[in-house]
């Protein structure tokens, strides 16, 4: 039987497309290989490194998946499961905008958490719209909290240059609501790449999807995976405890706290409390993490 490794580049209705020396084969999951996976929302996404079986010059079946080194996943809601969107990646491209669709950094805290232990670095596209002081200073703040940022207009290319040259070797997975932007900042990076492009429903400032499934796209030695843009991110943690590791400002304090393990939202002498009292923690960004936490706990009522 003749077995290759192959990567998965998209997958549609149980339909795989696998690329496998430097051919596209179209591939079923065989049986109930996979079968370990039945509580998530899919077995397999783009970047999964697979094992398979030809069946003919373009279509095969696969046998087995190998062992992820990551995952970005977020929260189905209508399933109810925990949905990878990406796998085997180097970083998280989070696209936000200043304006047309509103910027929302509580959606950037979101994307996030479910990275995990991926790094994300946070895009403001749109610069040619112009920003107000206040979402300036919010985007800003990340880079202070270690977030890698970048601005770029993908509709100049200005900025466009200095992503390449970062992206370059490495393999991403690009993020972001509806009609930030992503599928235009995509055809600039990867020129020989033709994705869909939308525009903005005008009555509701939101944007018009375009990409329908997550797909792998590689030029000149930079990899992405689009996803479908999203107009709300569920995260998938199941721990409420696990939540205040990706703060960054709570997470250097949740050990000083004097009940533990402190979920920080009305414990007694919660150094995480006082320091939002004290102004050395956003308010905004505390919020941001008691609406998680809510979302959580929301979902856990489910069962």
């Amino acid at each position: 039987m003749d077995q290759k490794t192959g990567i998965i580049i998209k997958g549609i209705n149980n339909i795989y497309t696998v690329l496998a020396d430097n051919n596209e084969i179209l591939c079923r999951i065989k049986g109930k290989v996979l079968k370990e996976n039945e509580k998530t929302y899919n077995p397999l996404a783009p970047g999964d490194k697979v094992i398979i079986t030809s069946q003919g010059a373009s279509d095969g079946l696969i046998i087995d998946r190998v062992l992820r080194k990551n995952a970005f996943i977020r929260w189905n809601m209508k399933k109810n499961l925990p949905q990878v969107l990406a796998a085997n990646i180097d970083q998280v491209i989070c696209i936000v905008t200043p304006d047309n669709p509103p910027f929302r950094p509580r959606f950037i805290d979101r994307v996030i958490v479910c990275a995990g232990n991926i790094p994300t670095v946070i895009i403001m596209n749109k610069i040619d719209i112009p920003i107000s002081e206040e979402h300036n200073r919010r985007f800003r703040h990340y880079q202070e909290l270690g977030f890698t940022i970048f601005t770029v207009s993908a509709q100049t290319g200005e900025g466009v240059e200095a992503l390449k040259s970062y992206f370059k070797g490495k393999s991403v997975v690009v993020v972001g609501q509806s009609g930030v932007g992503k599928s235009t900042l995509i055809n600039k990076l990867l020129p020989f790449e033709d994705q869909r492009t939308g525009g903005i429903s005008s009555k509701y400032n939101r944007g018009r999807h375009t990409t329908n499934f997550a797909v792998m796209l590689s030029h000149d030695d930079i990899t992405l995976i689009d996803t479908p843009g999203v107009r709300e991110l569920q995260v998938s943690l199941m721990d409420l405890h696990e939540l205040g590791g990706y703060f960054p400002e709570i997470s250097i304090r949740q050990n000083a706290c004097s009940f533990q393990p402190c979920l920080h939202r009305n414990e007694p002498d919660c150094a995480v409390i006082n320091a939002v009292s004290d102004g050395e923690i956003l308010q905004d960004r505390y919020e941001s993490y008691l609406r998680i936490l809510d979302s959580i706990e929301e979902r856990f009522g489910v069962y």
